[in-house]
């Protein structure tokens, strides 16, 4: 299963959340867990995960809070500073899944 680009985006207000990026990234994963269990999934069935942010400077904060939402063995990775993202983002987030 592969999960599109999910941003900082409240599902009920599509709006994004306050708070900047750790907000943000927290409601990312947030809502890539609602997609995973509407699809019977759970974080551990995570393959790879795509982050793209609107600056490397906040990575360390990101990946602290990736990591809060999974366990080893953690998922590959790949983290990618992107110039702009959508809807002025300050992060998105994409997912392989396994069946």
């Amino acid at each position: 299963m592969f999960i599109s680009g999910q941003i900082g985006l409240d599902p009920e207000t599509q709006q994004f959340v306050s708070g900047g990026v750790e907000n943000q990234t927290e409601q990312v994963m947030k809502n890539i867990g609602a997609i995973l269990e509407e699809a019977g999934k759970s974080y551990t069935d995570i393959v790879k995960m795509g982050i793209f942010l609107d600056s490397m400077d906040d990575f360390q904060t990101v990946n602290d809070i990736y990591a809060s939402f999974l366990s080893e063995p953690y998922p590959a990775r790949a983290a990618i500073e992107a110039g702009k993202l959508p809807k002025g983002a300050k992060i998105e987030m994409e997912a392989i899944v396994k069946k």
